[in-house]
């Protein structure tokens, strides 16, 4: 599986010498995004509450010479797991779990960067999922990160397959 094209195309913004600490790839599944990073020699945390994907994502890792580390994390316990001012970037996709967005926040170093991609409410007319609490309202996204630096929005269809998302790329202020 390849990683997301939101990805490829701002991980270069990824790699900026001023940036400090890992990137947190959560609810990461089988891991295809944070390995792609990993591929680039960029620090790494595949985190996820699946033992299962991220013993599969372990395995792809170690087949492909790849360096990254692996946490095995219920994210919905409604305590923080996340450390604060320590990330560089933190990798959100297909996963929507709005008590955490407090946390992305805090978790982000002055200057890292936020790549968010789920479902809004008309991906029911597409598919899964079909629970509005896991679906984002219109305009929800950029609302909850308009104290940012928004360096990329998008709301609406994605082709190949037909799904409803919104993007964001967003820089936390200094």
């Amino acid at each position: 599986m390849s990683p997301n094209p939101l990805l490829v195309k701002f991980s270069p913004l990824l790699m900026g010498k001023n940036l400090e600490g890992p990137i947190l790839d959560l609810a990461c599944g089988k891991g295809q995004n944070g390995l792609f990073l990993a591929g680039l020699n960029l620090p790494v945390i595949l985190a996820d509450r699946s033992a299962e994907a991220l013993k599969e994502a372990q395995r792809t890792a170690k087949e492909n010479g790849l360096n990254a580390q692996f946490w095995e994390v219920d994210l919905e316990t409604g305590s923080n797991p996340l450390k604060v001012d320590y990330y560089r970037a933190i990798l959100v996709f297909r996963y929507l779990h709005r008590p955490l967005l407090p946390c992305l926040k805090k978790g982000i170093r002055g200057g890292g960067i936020l790549i968010y991609e789920t479902f809004t409410i008309d991906q029911p007319r597409y598919g899964r999922p079909h629970n509005p609490d896991y679906l984002l309202k219109h305009g929800e996204l950029a609302g909850e990160f308009k104290d940012w630096h928004i360096l990329h929005y998008y709301e609406g269809i994605i082709e190949s397959p037909q799904r409803a998302m919104a993007q964001i790329v967003c820089r936390k202020p200094v």
